[in-house]
């Protein structure tokens, strides 16, 4: 399993608090479940690609990863002198190799993997190091790629194993266009969003009768706290809303079709909606969402949608409007959500290097055996090392057999 630092005595191999490493034999579910999981993606069309560990930090953090200044590590290039960071989110780095390596007007689906580093412990596993693997598809501004990729979603989960799944829906649609008709500033949208995210209904009264807010826009406002529940409570939201401004019946109504189609598409799928999850108000423009599994007191993925990202990046035909969804997961926590599965015990084999053996090991290996070979004069046998069967003579042929008891001296 993971090892963090915290775990070791006082010592100078102790690890920075939060960073963990992954041993044996938990190394092998992670990497096992790695390749499920990409081939998961793969079959769904999404091409692999894996970012640096290290970028330019203008380029880091344009955009959706202006939210993720303080929880990434900056340094100095001792060659250019500019500030460079280790990639706390790998999605700007996705975004930006969408936006100038892979230059395309056609739907582009692309999925990563690799390590990030948080200056401190975040959202998923309490980790500073989370091994960071999702999805993303850009070029389509419709509620069919939302679709697409929350249905990804939950068969990247079930290739792990965790089918217990409830995924929460918002929708940043519906308050950003409510605070547009109010007209606020920076100051007041920033405190009237705390106030939401703190549910808390008397200091979004406080925060809109001192920004002057009018009685319909700051009711509306209130009545994104009452609307918190499954997925009937958009047709309520649709109701409440119907003298709203446009821009927000219309993204209701398109939630609201998104649900119909996550409904056909899985029909046991457990959905909670609160128009009030607003979280990633600085980078997300529409349909959010997380997963949630009993066994866990936080989220274990989340994703959403944040158009126009190609206009952050800037330069030639990169620079224009670029709709964008997708997720994005700690690949060690899913590993550890996951069912144990108990390979098959390694084969011990005899030293030496004569050709039948070693063709006979070779063979073996070919076939799916985990084979160890003995070295001479070492310390302890096959069963030491956790080995069941051996490969033994027996009729002049090499052959794979359950290791015997050691014999018991006679008295």
């Amino acid at each position: 399993m993971a090892v963090s630092g915290s775990m070791h005595g006082d010592s100078r191999w102790l690890l920075p608090d939060g960073v963990d490493e992954i041993v044996p034999p938990f190394a092998a579910e992670v990497e096992r479940l790695r390749r499920r999981v990409i081939d998961t993606m793969t079959g769904w069309g999404y091409r692999l690609c894996m970012p640096p560990l290290v970028e330019f930090l203008d380029s880091l953090l344009s955009g959706l990863g202006e939210d993720l200044e303080l929880q990434t590590f900056k340094l100095t290039d001792q060659i250019s002198g500019r500030l460079m960071g280790i990639p706390a989110d790998m999605t700007p780095q996705v975004a930006r190799i969408d936006a100038h390596r892979l230059l395309t007007d056609l739907p582009q689906r692309l999925c990563y993997i690799g390590p990030v580093l948080h200056t401190r412990p975040d959202k998923f596993a309490g980790s500073r190091n989370p091994l960071q693997i999702g999805a993303e598809l850009y070029g389509h501004a419709g509620i069919e790629s939302d679709v697409e990729v929350i249905c990804l979603l939950i068969e990247t989960l079930g290739a792990a194993g965790i089918t217990d799944v409830t995924l929460e829906l918002g929708h940043m649609g519906v308050f950003k266009s409510l605070v547009d008709a109010a007209c606020l500033d920076a100051a007041g949208r920033a405190r009237v969003l705390d106030a939401l995210l703190l549910k808390s209904p008397d200091e979004l009264a406080a925060a809109c009768r001192d920004a002057g807010i009018t009685d319909a826009v700051a009711g509306w406002l209130r009545a994104l706290l009452a609307h918190n529940g499954g997925p009937e409570i958009i047709a309520t939201a649709a109701r409440t809303f119907a003298s709203a401004p446009a821009e927000v019946r219309a993204a209701l109504a398109g939630f609201e079709r998104l649900v119909d189609l996550l409904r056909s598409r899985c029909p046991t799928l457990d959905l909670h909606v609160d128009l009030a999850e607003l979280r990633g108000y600085h980078y997300h423009t529409g349909v959010m969402f997380a997963a949630y599994t009993p066994r866990v007191g936080r989220a274990i993925a989340r994703g959403g949608r944040y158009d126009d990202i190609g206009l952050q990046f800037g330069g030639g035909r990169a620079g224009r409007p670029r709709p964008a969804t997708g997720f994005s997961t700690d690949l060690k926590m899913l590993a550890a959500l996951a069912p144990t599965v108990s390979p098959a015990a390694p084969v011990f084999a005899p030293a030496g290097s004569t050709p039948d053996l070693l063709a006979a090991i070779a063979a073996a290996r070919a076939s799916g055996e985990t084979v160890i070979q003995s070295l001479p004069g070492q310390t302890g046998g096959g069963k030491d090392l956790g080995c069941t069967r051996e490969l033994c003579r027996v009729d002049d042929q090499w052959q794979i057999v359950e290791m015997q008891p050691a014999a018991v001296p006679s008295a």
